[in-house]
């Protein structure tokens, strides 16, 4: 299994529509991918900002580029992203899953 990691920072003003967005698109489209294992959409609230942290947990590679394309080091964004971002990573990190319960 391969577990998938972004993260971008909203305006806390901002941050329940980025929400309902993100479930509108990246969470919907997350969970209909073929080979997707499970999704945690996670926030918090950091001084000025709040952080949006998305983990995803994907059968093989293949999964991964199935959702990510040609270059799955690269986050995917939606059309309105930038309306509520005000930071984002714009690669993602990948992690090997040795051992879980």
């Amino acid at each position: 299994m391969i577990v998938r990691t972004w993260r971008g920072w909203t305006r806390p003003a901002d941050a329940a529509a980025y929400e309902d967005y993100l479930m509108r698109t990246g969470f919907a489209e997350y969970t209909a991918t073929p080979g997707n294992k499970g999704a945690y959409f996670t926030r918090r609230d950091a001084g000025e900002r709040t952080e949006f942290f998305l983990i995803t947990l994907w059968e093989s590679w293949e999964a991964v580029r199935a959702f990510a394309g040609d270059e799955p080091g690269r986050a995917v964004f939606y059309p309105e992203d930038d309306a509520f971002l005000v930071d984002k990573e714009v690669t993602v990190d990948h992690y090997d899953v040795f051992a879980s319960t």
